[in-house]
């Protein structure tokens, strides 16, 4: 049996919420104050967390994604990444984190099992980092990519989120920031997905812009061919400078959905199985597994959500609704 939807997806790649608690207030993400967080009861255990990847493997899933809030902020994390990469064919588990904490559980991290790793950092300046995170932090998530380098990491992936108005004068120093500082850049295009439902489509500052800022400014991007340093269904199209110095990616969300290749499902720190980050509909795995159900119970949930799972997030239509939970909640 396999994870596969109506339009011959197969799906392998699971990304799993551990927390929807986070140590920033990055504006496109999260209200400024009074953000109301999940009980602490409501939140998966480390037990039951491996309890469904193991259910979901024998269906194909193989490759994981430890995402928050902010994943760091949970206590023993490690403890969890250690379990998960013991788990007979899970072969790839990776995490994405705003680095704040990362300098003290980099090597943990990588002891316990844990190979790659993506940084979320939107601006090279202190100034900007707190006007766009709320919060101090900048020097930390420095020395978190340090360490993590430091650990072992290779590659480090750098996340910037791109939004029109506001962080196009940063596209130029992170381009000279990937051709010296040895990690690969990936620019995302900013989402609805934000806490204040304030998204709109002319706040997206697109790929194609900022291909066209770093060719003009530090010299061409040259796309790299698929099958070689290009990840297999990665949502990212990724670019070496023409010197051969430096990759940047580009997860072009809005502007060059990838949905048709989509192999990514989702649970959320409260254990709800979304099959699509857009998705209107959840499936409660969380009351199935403290309810006593079976495994045949949550694989016959988790299969059918999958396949039900439509072609696309139609951000580009007039018939697209914003997810109730913003990116926090469901998980980055």
């Amino acid at each position: 049996m396999a994870l596969v939807d109506r339009f011959g997806r197969r799906h392998n790649n699971l990304r799993i919420s551990v927390t929807d608690r986070c140590n920033i207030r990055c504006v496109y993400c999260m209200p400024a104050t009074d953000v109301q967080f999940m009980p602490k009861s409501e939140i998966l255990t480390f037990e039951e967390i491996v309890k469904l990847v193991r259910i979901l493997v024998p269906l194909g899933v193989d490759k994981l994604r430890l995402t928050g809030g902010e994943p760091l902020v949970r206590s023993q994390l490690p403890d969890l990444v250690a379990q998960l990469s013991a788990i007979p064919g899970i072969s790839d588990i990776g995490l994405t984190t705003n680095g704040i904490l990362l300098a003290q559980q980099a090597q943990d991290l990588y002891r316990a099992g844990l190979r790659r790793i993506n940084i979320s950092l939107d601006a090279l300046d202190a100034v900007k980092f707190k006007e766009i995170t709320r919060r101090d932090g900048y020097e930390k998530v420095l020395e978190g990519i340090e360490a993590a380098r430091e650990a072992g990491f290779d590659p480090i992936k750098i996340n910037a989120v791109s939004v029109r108005g506001f962080t196009e004068d940063q596209i130029v120093p992170f381009g000279h920031f990937a051709r010296e500082a040895g990690v690969e850049l990936r620019f995302i295009e900013y989402m609805p997905l934000d806490a204040t439902n304030s998204w709109e489509r002319e706040k997206v500052l697109f790929a194609h812009e900022i291909r066209e800022v770093m060719s003009r400014e530090i010299m061409p991007l040259v796309p790299i061919a698929t099958g070689g340093q290009q990840e297999s269904r990665s949502p990212a199209t990724d670019y070496r400078f023409a010197d051969g110095r430096g990759i940047v990616g580009f997860v072009a969300s809005v502007s060059e959905p990838f949905c048709e290749s989509c192999n990514r499902m989702r649970i959320t720190a409260d254990g709800k199985f979304r099959n699509c980050l857009f998705s209107q509909d959840e499936t409660d795995l969380r009351r199935l597994l403290r309810g006593g159900a079976p495994p045949e119970a949550i694989i016959s949930a988790v299969t059918a959500s999958i396949a039900d799972k439509w072609e696309g997030h139609e951000i580009n239509t007039a018939r697209f609704v914003q997810p109730q939970r913003p990116m926090y909640s469901i998980g980055g």
